[in-house]
């Protein structure tokens, strides 16, 4: 039930009668005619724009068209009052009974209220933390985790097939510098003394890792030149990451559906398959680039290299994918790695990257675009920087990692669901702090606190009605009289509950799940106002003594919110508090 897209279809069945009527040409265009949430709750419940984008079209005043569109909607008697507002908005106020039945609603259908088609079960591949397995997450893939996880179950809760993917960096320099580094904790583990030097990882994590290696191996690559075990080293070297890795996540709550290897790219024909590809298509050609932006001619050695025409495609310039010596370009491979998603039939991909890849934006979706005829649609998500704070003073504490905090760090300090919620407290684009302190606070300004208390609050309204002898099941409230909801402060939450699926519908629409958490932030002030109102005011307590009938009514609003905030925290992926300690 979504009461925004209900109005929409007796706005547009209004402005059909006016055109029967001759009152409103014939082949208007209805498109841009909507319904929203007015700026100013004080002005009414709903507010629509068809007069002011119909006016031009029509070739006629937008307050002469909201006047007329005002009468037809004041007929039905789902609508309270509709009142003309500045140039042509257009106000509406809708009867009570449309509120109380939100609430029913909710009931009825449970966790799948506000779930969408709006995806129409097309296919979308989400891609995330995708990080070089050279090592521990930190704290900034966990950024990128729980956005990529959140959004992929977001587009699941629309309508999508999605599938949650994980691009391995492993076919790269940087795993033989894994690989060095491995062996130096493997001779370390034969009670070597070993130097790191710079370009190799000296973090603890990798103690383990050098001492599995000799117990699989034994003494056999003691004194060994580096060709005898560099090959064997970095495939053992590379697994144990990402073990650590898919460990890291699944602490988290993140579980993939496709781990993919850059590794399976090479040597199979699948890069020089998709630049035939895109020479087919005229794209690939040889060329000599013009000297990088800063680059004076005199500190720029022009080389005739294999480039891809990527600025037919709105890219900024041309892009190489093979080197004078005949190698590949490291955007080779990841061009390759798209035609393969594109070859598997997804209908849409989301990239999520960290803020440093934003000059790779442009290059890549201008390869997908060629790469799919612009059939395909490519959206990259950034993630920016997290600053972690605690005691008032920058946060660094992981020795392990060597020079940054892990995923697992944040995670052991304030838990999976903790993490989760901050880290959509800010669009993704948009840089983030966390706090260890104020994230365990049990005040207003903590949103993880403030939602999960809310829920936690109906849940012990539940169980002290069922102490008392009153029926509380679901089927029990969905019967109660839900007229008895007529105050102004409970018709307020009924209304919050409300933009429950039309919130869902635009956070998909846009891929920006922060506006979940933002939106159950703002549904828990509701409820918790509410609650205070009770405390000077007995008649709203949500337990009614002697009344059992008016209790469930109220209890039923109560019950709606918590679906609607358990289900919120589904896609965010945090588990709903029943009580708070």
């Amino acid at each position: 039930m979504n009461l925004f897209t209900e109005m929409r279809v007796l706005v547009i069945a209004s402005l059909e009668h006016m055109q029967a009527e001759g009152v409103l040409p014939e082949g208007l265009d209805f498109a841009n005619v909507a319904v929203e949430p007015p700026r100013d709750a004080a002005h009414g419940d709903m507010a629509t724009n068809a007069a002011m984008v119909l006016a031009k079209p029509a070739k006629m005043k937008p307050r002469d068209i909201a006047q007329t569109l005002a009468e037809k909607l004041a007929t039905d008697a789902r609508i309270a009052s509709a009142e003309v507002a500045g140039p042509g908005f257009l106000n509406l106020r809708l009867a009570p009974a449309l509120w109380q039945g939100v609430v029913a609603s909710v009931l009825e259908t449970g966790a799948e209220f506000g779930r969408s088609t709006m995806g129409q079960g097309k296919k979308v591949n989400v891609e995330y933390v995708s990080a070089n397995p050279t090592g521990a997450l930190h704290v900034g893939h966990t950024r990128g985790a729980v956005f990529g996880d959140a959004l992929a179950s977001l587009l699941d809760f629309v309508g999508y097939d999605v599938t949650r993917e994980y691009y391995i960096n492993d076919g790269g320099a940087q795993v033989d510098v894994l690989a060095r580094s491995v062996y130096l904790r493997y001779l370390e583990a034969h009670g070597q003394e070993v130097a790191f030097e710079d370009g190799t990882y000296p973090g603890d994590y990798l103690i383990p890792v050098g001492a599995a290696l000799k117990d699989k191996v034994g003494d056999a690559y003691v004194g060994q030149d580096e060709d005898v075990w560099l090959v064997e080293v970095r495939e053992f070297a590379t697994e144990a990451m990402m073990d650590l890795i898919r460990d890291d996540l699944r602490a988290l709550g993140v579980e993939m559906d496709v781990f993919f290897s850059e590794k399976a790219l090479y040597g199979t024909g699948r890069i020089e398959a998709a630049l035939a590809a895109l020479e087919s298509k005229g794209l690939i050609y040889e060329g000599v680039l013009e000297p990088p932006k800063g680059k004076t001619p005199e500190d720029w050695e022009p080389r005739e290299q294999t480039l891809f025409r990527s600025t037919d495609h709105g890219d900024d310039v041309d892009r190489p994918v093979k080197k004078s010596d005949g190698s590949w370009t490291y955007f080779a491979p990841d061009i390759a790695y798209h035609f393969d998603k594109i070859s598997r039939g997804f209908d849409a991909l989301i990239d999520v990257f960290g803020a440093d890849h934003g000059g790779y934006v442009k290059r890549m979706k201008a390869a997908v675009s060629a790469l799919s005829d612009g059939q395909v649609p490519l959206d990259i998500k950034l993630t920016q920087l997290v600053k972690l704070w605690k005691n008032g003073q920058p946060f660094k504490m992981s020795k392990r990692a060597g020079t940054f905090v892990t995923l697992r760090d944040v995670v052991e300090q304030v838990g999976p669901d903790v993490t989760r919620f901050v880290m959509l407290t800010r669009k993704n684009d948009a840089p983030l702090d966390f706090d260890f302190d104020k994230v365990l606070e049990q005040s207003k300004d903590n949103p993880v606190f403030y939602v999960q208390y809310a829920h936690a609050r109906v849940c012990s309204v539940l169980r002290k009605a069922a102490e008392a002898g009153i029926a509380v099941d679901d089927e029990t409230l969905i019967a109660a009289d839900l007229g008895k909801l007529s105050h102004e402060a409970e018709i307020a939450v009924a209304k919050k509950v409300a933009e429950w699926p039309r919130l869902v519908e635009i956070a998909g629409r846009t891929n920006e799940p922060h506006r979940v958490a933002f939106y159950l932030y703002e549904l828990a002030s509701e409820l918790h106002a509410f609650w205070n109102k009770g405390n000077d005011d007995a008649s709203l307590r949500f337990i009614q003594e002697g009344d059992a009938a008016t209790s469930q009514a109220k209890i039923a609003l109560a019950r709606s919110v918590a679906i609607v905030i358990s289900a919120g925290l589904g896609i965010l992926g945090v588990t709903p508090a029943q009580e708070m300690r």
